[in-house]
C-alpha cells in the first residue's frame, strides 16, 4: 500500500509514520492537504492521490483530552479506488490498526516507514 501517513500518539506530536517512498513527505502532504481545512473528516482527491483525515476509529486522546486525527495521503492506484471519507477508512485503516495500537502510547514516536 502505497502511502503517507501522519498521526500523533499519547505523548508524542503529529509525525510521519509512513512516508510513501518520499526522502521527504512534507511537500506532498501539503499539497494535497492545502485544500482541507479542519475537519474532523475530509477526503480531497489532487491529481493522482487522495487525502483522507479522520479520527482515530477507537476514540483514542491524547494526554490533553484531544482525539487522535489519522491523515493520510493514498497515492497513485489507491486514490482511484475510493470516492469518500467511508469507503477510502474502510480501505487504509485495517492496513494500518495493529501498527498503531503498538506505537500510539509509546514516549516517543517510532522511526517513519516507508
Amino acid at each position: 500500500m502505497s502511502l503517507i501517513w501522519a498521526t500523533r500518539g499519547r505523548t508524542w506530536g503529529f509525525k510521519f509514520l509512513r512516508d510513501g517512498g518520499f526522502r521527504d513527505p512534507l511537500p506532498v502532504y501539503d499539497e494535497v492537504f492545502s485544500g482541507v481545512w479542519d475537519e474532523p473528516e475530509a477526503w480531497r482527491r489532487v491529481a493522482d492521490k487522495g487525502a483522507l483525515r479522520f479520527p482515530d476509529p477507537l476514540g483514542r486522546k491524547d494526554r490533553a483530552g484531544r482525539v487522535i486525527p489519522h491523515e493520510f495521503v493514498l497515492l497513485g492506484p489507491l486514490a482511484d479506488e475510493v470516492d469518500s471519507v467511508d469507503e477510502a477508512r474502510e480501505l487504509v485503516w485495517p492496513q494500518v490498526a495493529d501498527v498503531f495500537a503498538r506505537v500510539w502510547e509509546l514516549p516517543k514516536p517510532p522511526s517513519v516507514e516507508t
